[in-house]
């Protein structure tokens, strides 16, 4: 149990930034489950338009350091690749 009142405080801003962390990695989640269940059900333009859902929030977690960069960077170029290899076929 924390004693001092700053540590108190920190307590409570941990609590609240772990919420928010959670909340931006479980839409994240959710966008790269959209776009792959498009592509998986052959759709380009769903599978266009979830992509760029994906992409901004896989940017915005990392930019705000909910995720590493490297790995955002990582599934947005497999999910890139994947769109583009849809359009080929």
């Amino acid at each position: 149990m924390a004693n001092l009142r700053s540590s108190k405080t920190r307590v409570g801003r941990n609590k609240r930034r772990e919420q928010v962390n959670k909340n931006r990695l479980s839409s994240v989640r959710t966008a790269v489950k959209q776009t792959r269940a498009a592509i998986a059900a052959g759709d380009k333009e769903g599978a266009q338009k979830a992509f760029k859902k994906a992409e901004g929030s896989l940017a915005r977690a990392a930019g705000k350091r909910t995720i590493k960069k490297r790995t955002a960077a990582r599934q947005t170029s497999r999910l890139a690749a994947a769109v583009k290899a849809l359009f080929k076929k």
